[in-house]
């Protein structure tokens, strides 16, 4: 008995063993062609490397300012300006605290100051203390806290029952609620027990204390002409 065997069909796979005999040699593409080729795929990449060294090449080469922009200068004017003027302003209780007059007054929003032409003041102290003060000229900050005189400057602090104490130079620095008055100028001291002359000075009543800055000079009145006056006023 015969038996037939039926094997499935293989592919056909194609098996070069080099060119035919006879057939033309293949022939190479031209360099040109190759680098064209070359050109058009890393074309884009090599656009991007030279966007990317340009770019930092102007960043590190841009000059920068070596100083920063100067801001706009503010102008030093007046916003309103007063004549012949009296300012006044009271305490709770309705009495007079402070009054400051003046031929001419100009306020200024830069700063917030003021400046006041022939000025005079008059303070009142909590306490009762009377301080009142004068100049050709002063300068003072928004609330008139702070009185800054110039040229002829004359300060005089007195309270009920006890000696006025007058200050004069040519510039005082007044701050009025502490009651404390400054200079760098030459001052003189004034009280009836007689005067002092000095370079400098710093007085402040509240913390009871009086710094004078030399050199010193004073002028004390002799205990017997003192007790002279006291002897004719008495008889008077």
């Amino acid at each position: 008995m015969a038996v037939e065997l039926h094997l499935p069909d293989l592919p056909e796979v194609p098996i070069s063993l080099g060119p035919a005999r006879g057939a033309p040699p293949r022939q190479a593409t031209p360099w040109h062609l190759r680098l064209r080729s070359l050109a058009s795929a890393y074309l884009p990449l090599l656009l991007m490397a030279l966007l990317a060294l340009g770019t930092w090449w102007l960043v590190k080469n841009t000059p920068t300012s070596a100083t920063p922009l100067a801001a706009a200068s503010v102008r030093h004017d007046p916003d309103y300006t007063m004549s012949r003027f009296a300012v006044e302003r009271f305490d709770r209780s309705g009495r007079l605290h402070l009054r400051i007059e003046g031929e001419r007054l100009r306020h200024f929003p830069d700063d917030d100051r003021y400046e006041i032409d022939e000025a005079r003041i008059f303070a009142r102290a909590p306490d009762g203390r009377v301080t009142r003060a004068s100049a050709l000229r002063a300068l003072g900050n928004g609330d008139l806290s702070e009185v800054q005189l110039h040229g002829a400057a004359q300060v005089t602090s007195e309270q009920r029952g006890g000696e006025p104490i007058e200050l004069r130079s040519e510039f005082l620095h007044a701050w009025l609620v502490t009651e404390r008055v400054a200079t760098h100028l030459p001052v003189q001291v004034r009280q009836a027990t007689g005067r002092l002359q000095a370079a400098g000075l710093d007085y402040d009543h509240g913390k009871r204390r009086l710094e004078l800055k030399g050199p010193l000079k004073a002028t004390l009145p002799a205990p017997g002409a003192a007790r002279t006056a006291g002897t004719a006023g008495a008889a008077s």
